[in-house]
């Protein structure tokens, strides 16, 4: 069938991206999904810093390439062998598809798929095959989902099956931002009712790391980050205190509140200078743990000696280290209860052709979370 969706050709493009528009609103044609694959009709698709960070040439990928990775849809059509699943069922795209029997899936800890992972850099779907294509040649996957499209042919396994009840254009949202940040907070880190937590970096993530720690209980919720709007927005959505890291004397001031740094410090901006302040304000025996994604390139200075006399733990976390089918309906529970305000992460509706002014929003720090409404 054909579709538009938005193809980037070549990665490194420059901002504005309104002027230099690295993403073409192009008909490209989709395949039936093969055995094991649904399509979707897209709803909603929200832009993601892992998004941009493949348009400026951060995250190197295969091109060209049908971006977009958090989305909801209701599925269209199904594959041989899919038979959980029906025509109207509404979804939301996990980015990471889990094949269920390798080492990490069969660990319970299907965000580290090994098949998903190899599939997502080589740009295909789980089974290997690509199911976009241009005047006959091939597309590539962004990872395993390319959403910023009216149509998708996904993995069984990169969908989640929701309540229809939700709107698609808040269920967008639990794909990515929710399922990163609240994972972090909840999954990786385990925060526990009465801790002390700071969350570095005010993007979409970051802010759900906020109200995950929110939820979980938090005594102290420090919100940090370079621009004042954002930690104002953190205040209202729960922060109880912030602190602009563009000041001198930020890590010192953090470090005195909280008598000597706090048990969980979240680095949520994709920069190693976050991380290393996250790290620097994290008290002696406490987790400091990385979502952010910095091009493959960047390196931290850590000291051994710190890291073993405090008893400190670095984590990484990657998608919250999440179990999409367990998580996302908790998640989606707990936002219905009003404990997970996600819908306040929403900075505004686009329509495809905006695309690529809503990624110069982004890029400027002026929007949090956009949503394209199909």
């Amino acid at each position: 069938m054909k579709i538009r969706a938005a193809i980037l050709n070549a990665i490194g493009a420059k901002a504005p991206f309104v002027d230099s528009k690295p993403l073409t609103i192009e008909e490209v044609e989709l395949a039936s999904p093969g055995h094991g694959e649904v399509l979707v009709r897209i709803g909603a698709a929200g832009l993601c810093h892992s998004d941009l960070s493949v348009i400026n040439g951060d995250r190197p990928r295969p091109m060209p390439m049908a971006l977009g990775h958090e989305a909801a849809g209701v599925i269209e059509q199904l594959g041989d062998g899919v038979t959980d699943l029906q025509r109207g069922d509404h979804v939301v795209l996990v980015f990471v598809p889990s094949c269920g029997h390798c080492g990490p899936c069969a660990e319970g800890r299907p965000a580290l798929c090994e098949p998903g992972a190899a599939a997502n850099g080589a740009g295909t779907l789980l089974s290997g095959e690509r199911r976009l294509s241009r005047s006959g040649k091939p597309i590539n996957h962004h990872l395993g989902c390319s959403v910023f499209a009216e149509y998708a042919t996904v993995s069984r396994r990169s969908v989640v099956k929701i309540d229809p009840e939700l709107p698609l254009d808040h269920a967008a949202l639990f794909g990515c931002a929710v399922l990163t940040g609240v994972g972090a907070v909840v999954n990786t880190a385990q925060v526990r009712a009465g801790a002390s937590v700071a969350v570095i970096g005010l993007g979409g993530v970051g802010l759900a790391s906020l109200l995950g720690a929110c939820a979980a209980g938090a005594r102290h919720i420090i919100a940090v980050d370079l621009s004042d709007a954002k930690l104002d927005l953190a205040k209202s959505m729960g922060a109880t205190h912030s602190f602009n890291a563009g000041n001198a004397d930020c890590q010192e001031q953090i470090r005195e509140l909280t008598s000597g740094g706090v048990e969980y410090a979240f680095e949520l901006a994709g920069s190693v200078r976050a991380l290393d302040l996250a790290y620097k304000i994290t008290r002696r025996g406490g987790t400091t743990v990385t979502a952010g994604l910095p091009p493959p390139t960047a390196t931290l200075a850590l000291s051994p000696v710190n890291l073993v006399a405090e008893e400190r733990t670095l984590k990484g976390s990657y998608i919250g280290t999440c179990v999409p089918s367990r998580d996302i309906p908790r998640y989606i529970e707990l936002f219905r209860q009003g404990r997970l305000p996600v819908d306040r992460l929403m900075t505004g509706k686009l329509e495809l052709e905006d695309i690529n002014r809503g990624f110069d929003l982004l890029h400027e720090g002026k929007a949090v979370r956009q949503v394209i409404v199909f």
